[in-house]
């Protein structure tokens, strides 16, 4: 994996914390002005419903139908300029279609018009300016992004907008998935679908059979925030990704090792032996863990013995998988996480730290070693949060999964699950695809001086099997094209002979690029003719002559993601 190119790096959370951070704050000012009116409308902090009783009855038509017009002043100017400049002001709009910049006049005027509505009792709700002003927020803060971050402010736009929604509504997960829906397209959500219907007939069917408890008993437990228990939850996804690191890597030089067996029966045999000597210390390393972490949850175990079964645990993973064994990691990854979790919790409880239940933490372990080892971070939260039914686990899992799983990506490990490493590559492929330039893919061409003959032309062409050669002046500015099969055309009819020079046959109205246009630009360039090559020219002022990019290159970058 590369460096600085990566779509999924430490810049890209850098600029979302201070985002989200600004959104939430929008969110608040926009409650407080709506507060605000109230006090003065009505001389109450009531809702609107509540509030309103201060007035006489006939006077609330009044007072609703004269919001309605003032908010109807601020919408009509907006729309004003709207149509005037042909702009988008919905952030929805902006994310989907990855424009430059949330209007801030028009996002304001319509922020007006809503307040106007809502202040004087529209039946509406307040998360739409809210979220369309955390968006604006996003925007504004996005122009001062370097552009060595790589980050369009589309995306930026589309951080601030999930952290508004999450504001309103204090559900970040669904807030996420709500806004990557538009930022990235519904495909993937379409083909989560039917996978959704089949799970949730299966966990039905569950249920009809008496299986309705958690699969963890940590329902009734409630995580307490406060900074200790967000740092420690931070902790855990640090260690866990580290954790998961060396699982990965352990697993790999183990598979390694044991590829030397050629005989599969005796390499399981080996691999099941030496587990079976690391049982001798204790029988709870064997098996997938369920009972272990249920266990721990129960907190059966000190200290000391969490960290040996974590040390065994991790040993006997790895001697069975590297072995070959046919099996899963999931549960062997959540009791590697119960026991790291609540280890590191038990640590702080021993130095007199506030950390709360210290049995909770096994969930927030679970879920960030569970992210780090397979790379899927969502799914890891969602599948811990659904085992224990606890809601209050939610934001520390979701900080511990997704730290965890940036940790393990940052030290270029790959997942256990190919297929999850092969997304990751394709993803990869595309984010450098759309950020290369032209440049990077250029070629020699073949090129003549405008005096030079035809005939110079012709074995120009023939050397390098080219149907175009490019003609240029004595400062290597672009000036057109000859075309090989044109050449023979007019000599093969007498009009020209070979010592005739380019000049009388150049086509100097040929489509070229730019060397810093992006690869997408070079793309529709491509779409638009029937040509192999298009000519690089530095730029549309100067036009000197860079070389050619071909089809062939693009296309073959392109199969890196299609």
């Amino acid at each position: 994996m590369k460096g600085s190119k990566h779509a999924l790096n430490w810049t890209t959370l850098l600029v979302a914390i201070p985002v989200g951070f600004v959104a939430s704050w929008v969110t608040l000012g926009f409650r407080e002005v709506i507060t605000l009116i109230n006090r003065v409308l009505f001389h109450s902090n009531n809702e609107i419903t509540v509030a309103m009783h201060v007035w006489p009855w006939f006077f609330w038509p009044l007072l609703v139908g004269a919001g309605g017009v003032l908010a109807g002043f601020f919408l009509r100017y907006a729309v004003m300029i709207e149509q005037r400049k042909t702009v988008k002001t919905d952030y929805l709009e902006v994310i989907n279609a990855r424009l430059d910049a949330v209007p801030t006049r028009t996002s304001l005027f319509r922020a007006l018009s809503s307040i106007a509505s809502i202040g004087s009792g529209a039946s509406i709700g307040k998360e739409g300016p809210m979220v369309q002003l955390s968006a604006l927020s996003g925007s504004l803060m996005g122009r001062f992004v370097p552009a060595s971050f790589n980050l369009k402010n589309s995306d930026v736009v589309a951080m601030a907008a999930a952290a508004g929604l999450s504001s309103v509504y204090h559900a970040p997960l669904a807030s996420a998935i709500f806004v990557a829906e538009i930022a990235f397209g519904i495909s993937a959500l379409q083909r989560l679908i039917p996978l959704i219907v089949s799970s949730a007939v299966a966990v039905m069917t569950m249920w009809s059979l008496g299986l309705r408890s958690p699969l963890y008993p940590l329902v009734e437990a409630q995580f307490q925030m406060d900074t200790t228990s967000v740092l420690f939850s931070l902790l855990i996804g640090v260690l866990a990704g580290l954790l998961g690191w060396l699982l990965i890597n352990l697993i790999s030089r183990s598979k390694a090792q044991f590829a030397r067996v050629r005989s599969l029966p005796l390499r399981l045999g080996i691999g099941g032996f030496a587990v079976g000597l690391l049982a001798l210390i204790s029988t709870d390393i064997l098996g997938n863990g369920y009972e272990v972490i249920v266990k721990i949850i129960d907190g059966d175990y000190l200290l000391p013995m969490l960290l040996l079964l974590l040390v065994l645990k991790t040993a006997a993973t790895t001697l069975s998988v590297g072995s070959n064994a046919v099996g899963g990691l999931f549960t062997p990854s959540l009791l590697m996480g119960a026991l790291l979790g609540v280890a590191v919790a038990t640590t702080g409880a021993i130095l007199h730290l506030p950390v709360g239940n210290t049995l909770l933490y096994a969930a927030v372990g679970m879920a960030a070693v569970l992210a780090a080892v397979s790379q899927a971070p969502l799914m890891a939260m969602l599948m811990v949060l659904e085992m224990t039914l606890n809601s209050s686990l939610l934001f520390p899992v979701m900080l511990a999964s997704v730290l965890a799983s940036m940790v393990v990506y940052r030290l270029q490990s790959a997942s256990t699950y190919p297929v999850i490493s092969a997304h990751f590559n394709r993803s990869e492929a595309k984010y450098d695809f759309d950020n290369m330039r032209v440049s990077e893919l250029i070629i020699p061409g073949a090129a003549l001086q405008l005096q030079e003959s035809v005939g110079k032309a012709l074995a120009v062409s023939t050397l390098k099997r080219e149907r175009y050669v490019y003609v240029i002046d004595a400062e290597g500015q672009f000036l057109g094209v000859v075309s090989i099969h044109e050449i023979s055309r007019r000599v093969l009819s007498q009009e020209i002979t070979l010592e005739s020079p380019v000049s009388v046959v150049m086509d100097d109205d040929f489509p070229c690029v730019f060397q810093n246009q992006s690869m997408r630009e070079g793309w529709e360039a491509f779409a638009r003719v029937t040509l192999e090559r298009l000519p690089v020219l530095n730029n549309p002022q100067e036009r000197r002559f860079m070389g050619a990019l071909t089809k062939t290159s693009l296309i073959q970058k392109a199969q890196e993601f299609l």
